[in-house]
This record gives C-alpha cells, structure tokens and sequence, in this order.
C-alpha cells in the first residue's frame, strides 16, 4: 500500500487558551488534488502555516512521505518539496514577470537551462506575452499567475494555494481553474477556497473545517447536499 504524501495526526494549535486547530488527521495522497473550506475562523489558515513550518504545532505531527516536519523551519519545508502561493501575491513589482520568475528558476538551475525553465513558465502561465511588463502594472489575476509561476519553478511535490480565485474576474477564475487542472496533472494540490463554483471546477474531494476540527470529509458533489455544510458554512457564507 502506498505510504500518503501528506499526514498529520492529531494536529492542534493553541493560542493560549484558544483553540485554534483541534486534534486534526488528514491524510492527502500522491497527486491528489483536495479542496479545504470553511467560514473564517475555521482554522484553515492555521493549519496551512503548519503544514509549511510557520507555525509550530501545540502537539501532534506533521509528515512529509513519512518524514516528521511539525518542528522543521519553513526553508527546510520548502527544500522538501512543498510550495505555497499565499492569497497575496508575493511578488516583485518593481521587476518584469520574466525577471521574477528567473529569480526563482535560478535557484534550481543556471544559464541556459535556467532561461529554458523561465521560457516554459512564462507558456505555462499564459504570460509570454506579458513577460517585459513590470509586475506592479498587471491585473490582479495575472499577479496571482506569476506567483504560480514562481512556485511552479522550484518544482516542489506539493502546492498549496490559499484563495487563489480571490478578487479575480469570471474570465480570470476561468483561467486559474484550468491552470490548477493542468499543474495537478504533476503535482499534488491543497488548495483553500471560499468560491463554491471555483471548488466545483476543480475539485473531487473536499474536506471541511469547523471550529478548528474537521467537520466532514466528501466528494464534492455530496458536500452541497450535505446539511452540516450547508448549516455552518454555507449559511454564514450567505448571510455575510
């Protein structure tokens, strides 16, 4: 059987007396793409600064293909193969798109090799086009993809992306759902979402969190129809 590559067990984190992630087991395995919902305070955010070293689990672990990383630094983590996209895009605005990501491809490779790998992103992204242009000039959803493009340029196993349709255009989610499709072709995702319709774009499996706990794990299909989701997150979502 194959070992998962991605498990915590019993994962918790505690602001003092706030329980902010409570005894939390996921399991995601090679090449899965999962989706984690929840209204805010569900403690989603927290376990995504876990799984990437930001955060230092109360107790429980974090395991990597089997390796413990809860008390490992997030360089380490990321040297491991995991990538992270946060929901602002971490980018150089003062630099051209082909510039940023030739910072990133760079760390990985030099010369030829490394303006291959930057000519692939820039395709990959749907940003050749866009490739002299300052950073600090592109739409939102095109700041989102150059971020992917810098994640994707380490070559990391497993990409986490936390609300990357965020404050994006029809046209824009559209895009980003298809890049996500493509880059799971190689890569494992976790991807944290609030748009319902993005989810179903992309998703299969969905896992949903309350109150720092996992609420219920389903294919995305059943998640709408199942009345807990639809009582304590998808309410809320609707009356915000």
């Amino acid at each position: 059987m194959t070992a998962p590559l991605l498990q915590t067990r019993d994962l918790s984190m505690h602001f003092g007396g706030v329980k902010a992630v409570r005894n939390v087991d996921f399991t995601l395995a090679e090449g899965e793409l999962r989706c984690l919902i929840g209204p805010n305070g569900a403690g989603k955010s927290t376990f995504f600064k876990m799984l990437t070293g930001q955060l230092e689990p109360t107790h429980g672990q974090v395991l990597f293909r089997g390796h413990d990383i809860s008390r490992a630094h997030a360089h380490q983590i990321a040297r491991l193969g995991i990538g992270i996209k946060t929901q602002v895009p971490s980018v150089f605005d003062g630099l051209s798109v082909r510039e940023n990501i030739w910072l990133a491809a760079s760390r990985l490779h030099s010369g030829e090799r490394a303006r291959r790998l930057v000519n692939e992103m820039l395709e990959r992204v749907g940003l050749t086009d866009a490739a002299e242009r300052l950073v600090g000039q592109l739409a939102h959803g095109q700041r989102q993809w150059v971020e992917l493009g810098l994640v994707l340029s380490t070559d990391p196993d497993l990409i986490l992306l936390d609300e990357p349709a965020a404050g994006m255009t029809h046209e824009e989610v559209l895009k980003t759902a298809e890049l996500v499709r493509e880059i799971n072709r190689s890569k494992a995702l976790i991807v944290v979402e609030h748009d319902m319709q993005f989810i179903r774009m992309i998703a299969k499996q969905v896992t949903v969190f309350n109150q720092g706990s996992v609420l219920v794990e389903d294919a995305v299909e059943n998640i709408m129809r199942n009345p807990l989701v639809r009582d304590i997150y998808l309410g809320k979502q609707a009356a915000a």
